[in-house]
């Protein structure tokens, strides 16, 4: 009977520091608004997701394997909280990734963002969700997403991120493998610096798209003001002989302790190739203000309203769910939403 014992409380001590050495997560933000959206003389009212951030729910974990050594897997899925849905498609289809991480930085395998799309997430001051995301003006000249979907996330990707204790010099670098018979193999990577109130940054990646190649360049930087946070975001989007430029001015002002207004303009432009052949070319301009009021670090109420003039063949529209807008023609919407992390 002694010997049990002492053999359950060996066991339990192995235990112990196993779990000491290891943790796992379970985490996700559930956002819903109610939208109303306006294009061309119509209208629509819903209840819609991803508001202020996006709804996901996900499970990440670190290994201690001593020596300053470390493991790691995250897997995280999109969650459509309005319908209570999943992407059916991609169940962990945000990120589904396995790394090592040390003194040298961090190696990662698998799908995730990459290292461009976090310099334009950096300094989208709507960080690329809801009606206030940069990137609907961003064009892909008719290009369908099986050729060319590497503008947020990658399959197949191998990423190499620097140490964090480089003076506040930090990057990460991208290669992604081209399977299957679309190919649309892909590099790039990003280099930035962050003291105190500044950042800067840059980040360049190319995807093969058969017979050509979709590059995109992005510069941004901000400045903390502490009365207000001023950011500033360059893109330019090229496909062959066509190519879009667009340019962002944005600011984050806190009104009290809890709440903070936030406004952003960018004009997005193609140059004459691609408004005399490409299928979405033209010029637009966005305009959007919002606010949001924090009830605790977990919880918050938001409202945005966006606005966008399309000229040319343009027809960005404020929300993927809003009303389509024609080519040439505006684009607005308004919503006011909760968001809760966990």
């Amino acid at each position: 009977m002694k010997k049990s014992l002492v053999a359950l409380a060996v066991l339990a001590g192995f235990a112990g520091a196993a779990s000491a050495q290891s943790s796992v997560t379970l985490f996700g933000v559930i956002d819903v608004a109610a939208r109303y959206t306006k294009a061309h003389g119509q209208d629509t009212k819903q209840l819609a997701k991803d508001g202020s951030s996006s709804s996901r729910i996900g499970v990440r974990g670190v290994e201690d394997l001593g020596g300053g050594l470390k493991a790691g897997f995250w897997l995280e899925g999109a969650l459509s909280a309005d319908t209570g849905t999943a992407d059916s498609s991609r169940f962990w289809g945000r990120r589904a990734s396995v790394s090592l991480m040390g003194d040298f930085g961090e190696v990662r395998l698998g799908r995730g963002k990459t290292s461009t799309r976090l310099v334009v997430d950096d300094f989208d001051v709507y960080s690329t969700t809801g009606l206030g995301d940069v990137t609907r003006s961003y064009s892909t000249f008719g290009l369908t997403s099986a050729l060319y979907d590497t503008n947020n996330r990658a399959d197949n990707l191998v990423q190499y991120f620097l140490p964090s204790d480089l003076g506040g010099v930090y990057g990460s670098f991208d290669v992604a493998a081209g399977e299957g018979a679309q190919g649309k193999k892909m590099y790039g990577g990003r280099l930035g610096y962050k003291v105190d109130d500044l950042n800067v940054a840059a980040g360049y990646q190319t995807t093969d798209t058969q017979n050509t190649k979709f590059k995109q360049l992005s510069l941004g930087g901000s400045y903390d003001f502490k009365v207000v946070k001023v950011s500033a975001l360059w893109s330019q989007l090229k496909l062959s002989q066509f190519k879009q430029n667009i340019y962002t001015i944005g600011a984050v002002v806190p009104v009290t302790a809890a709440g903070s207004v936030t406004a952003q303009f960018s004009k997005a432009s193609t140059n004459s190739a691609a408004d005399a052949a490409a299928a979405t070319a033209g010029d637009a301009k966005v305009f959007t203000i919002g606010y949001q009021h924090n009830l605790s670090k977990r919880t918050a109420l938001y409202t945005t309203a966006s606005y966008i003039k399309n000229d040319g063949r343009t027809k960005f529209s404020v929300a993927d769910n809003a009303v389509q807008a024609f080519s040439g023609g505006k684009s607005g919407g308004l919503d006011v939403g909760i968001k809760h992390s966990f």
